[in-house]
């Protein structure tokens, strides 16, 4: 399960990084994500489809991230805690960089928890744990 979960998301960092240079591809979602997915923030919990409703999201979201300044997003580290043969938490440290003409390179550390199933010998995200990133941005000064 390790090695799987490791290449989700060395995928998944690549994946960022592409569609941070404005190369989204909606056909890769499908192959990070479950179908079905729940994910919960300090805004709530919800749960959605591994469908157009996501991709949209996404490529929203990737907007956002462009024009706030996002330049990079990296993995320093991954922690899993198994819960069974197919199952585990991953515990993904990040850091992500921001920079724009009005604000200084700023790298922000966070870490997201992701569940994860191993089917197959293919991981893929089907929810994760999140903290409250407006505050975060926020507090740096980013948004």
């Amino acid at each position: 399960m390790e090695q799987e979960v490791h290449e989700l998301f060395e995928r998944y960092e690549e994946f960022f990084k592409r569609s941070l240079a404005d190369d989204f591809d909606k056909e890769e979602v499908s192959e990070l994500y479950a179908s079905e997915f729940i994910a919960a923030t300090p805004a709530g919990v919800m749960a959605g489809k591994n469908d157009e409703t996501l991709v949209q999201a996404m490529i929203q979201g990737y907007q956002n991230y462009r024009e706030i300044g996002t330049r990079q997003m990296r993995k320093r580290d991954i922690r899993l805690s198994p819960i069974d043969d197919l199952h585990c938490v991953a515990r993904v440290s990040w850091t992500a960089t921001y920079s724009r003409d009005d604000l200084p390179e700023t790298d922000i550390d966070f870490d997201v928890h992701y569940l994860v199933q191993v089917l197959n010998g293919t991981a893929k995200v089907f929810g994760w744990v999140s903290g409250d990133e407006q505050e975060l941005l926020k507090k740096h000064g980013i948004v």
